[in-house]
């Protein structure tokens, strides 16, 4: 191994951590990928990245550069290895693709209906006018997100099973499903919308004239048409994101041959998590704080408890989450926003993720507070539809084996 002269606080070439570790620069990337090491742009060249030289040098002295099969099986759930094959999307080249297709650019002209023919791969395209919710005042009262637990689970008890059906009799199913769960969530919103406006003066659309494309229908109902456009990029942003937790869920779901139904109801249930879809809520409490006290006084405050800086970093994004990049370029953030964004990159590394983006784009546009869980749910649920059908194609189950860990197994 060569070794070379450096202080645990600077931070190093690829070349540099390379000769460090003695690997390739494949094994380099994996590590950083599981959060063995922080990277960030080289700020003389935007298109290459440094490596933290203290989370180098303590993998060199363990030897951990090169990571052992038994290493690779146990943390391929964890931003490791990839364990399934799917043509649905992947983060390559510092971008996200779908089928391909670079959705940064997809973003800039598609609807969420538009990326989901593409996902599902169905010629017919997606309904965009608004079907009538069989029981508005049931998901009046229950709010968005509510209605579409009791929804799924209702319809996961008595749909028809995946297996054994055809994909264009599932294809079908899916547009009904997505029309039926965006209207019961929308209608959700108009009344929640309401009832926030009661003591203005400032009325909402009437319920027949919410009818299109997803994106124009959660505008009116949230009240503010204008942001129409930045909820059509943001739907179209989110609507997949390789194999995430919420879609792994969903996977096993559908590979055991599930309803549709049931197997969406395992995502969101998995998305429901403070870990993978309330990370923008997590932010709002970090925003609350630097309002109080400062950006940098908040930021050193969440260190010091050992909690992570939340909506910042990503491990397949080592120079930054390209989402984030191309929704915040659209706005311009509330001044605090960009505080913590600018004290975030200085004290931590980390750039801002597509959660930190969502939580902006709210406060901007004065969105309630689960909105960006809103825009987050109903969009992933395109993803996860196409999960769900492409995995009803495979004929195997989805069963890792646990490696025991617990008291010795005596042979008989």
């Amino acid at each position: 191994m060569n070794m070379i002269n450096v202080s645990p606080g600077t931070w190093l070439s690829s070349g540099e951590a390379l000769a460090l570790l003695g690997i390739r620069p494949q094994t380099l990337y994996a590590n950083v990928s599981r959060k063995r090491i922080r990277t960030k742009a080289d700020p003389d060249d935007s298109r290459r990245s440094l490596y933290h030289a203290g989370d180098v040098r303590r993998l060199a002295a363990h030897g951990r550069g090169r990571p052992s099969r038994e290493r690779i099986a146990a943390e391929s759930v964890s931003w490791g290895t990839p364990v399934l094959a799917s043509s649905i999307s992947t983060v390559a080249h510092g971008r996200l693709w779908y089928r391909g297709e670079d959705a940064v650019r997809l973003a800039e002209r598609e609807s969420l209906e538009g990326v989901a023919g593409l996902l599902w791969q169905r010629a017919a395209p997606i309904p965009v006018q608004s079907h009538v919710c069989r029981n508005p005042r049931r998901c009046a009262v229950l709010g968005a997100l509510r209605t579409v637990y009791g929804l799924l689970a209702s319809r996961a008890g008595h749909d028809m099973p995946m297996y054994g059906r055809p994909v264009p009799l599932l294809q079908a199913e899916a547009a009904e499903l997505f029309v039926t769960l965006s209207d019961a969530m929308i209608v959700a919103i108009e009344h929640a919308t309401a009832v926030r406006q009661r003591r203005s003066s400032r009325q909402l659309p009437r319920r027949e004239q919410i009818a299109g494309h997803v994106h124009d229908r959660l505008a009116c109902a949230w009240g503010c048409p204008e942001a129409a456009d930045l909820i059509r990029r943001a739907l179209v942003l989110l609507a997949d994101h390789e194999l995430n937790t919420s879609t792994f869920a969903t996977r096993v779901a559908a590979s055991t041959g599930a309803a549709l139904s049931a197997s969406i109801l395992a995502g969101f249930a998995t998305l429901s998590g403070p870990r993978h879809g309330t990370a923008a809520l997590a932010l709002q409490g970090l925003v609350d704080t630097a309002l109080r006290a400062g950006a940098k006084t908040a930021i050193k405050h969440s260190l010091e408890c050992g909690h992570p800086i939340p909506a910042f970093g990503h491990p397949l994004y080592s120079g930054g989450d390209i989402r984030a990049v191309a929704l915040l370029k659209r706005f311009e953030p509330p001044p605090v926003f960009e505080e913590l964004r600018i004290n975030a990159e200085h004290l931590v590394g980390e750039l801002p993720n597509i959660d930190f983006a969502l939580a902006a784009f709210t406060s901007s546009a004065g969105l309630p507070r689960d909105a960006p869980f809103v825009l987050f749910a109903l969009a992933r649920s395109v993803g996860w539809i196409a999960h769900a059908l492409e995995q009803s194609q495979n004929p195997n189950l989805i069963r890792p084996r646990a490696r025991y860990v617990g008291p010795p197994v005596l042979a008989p």
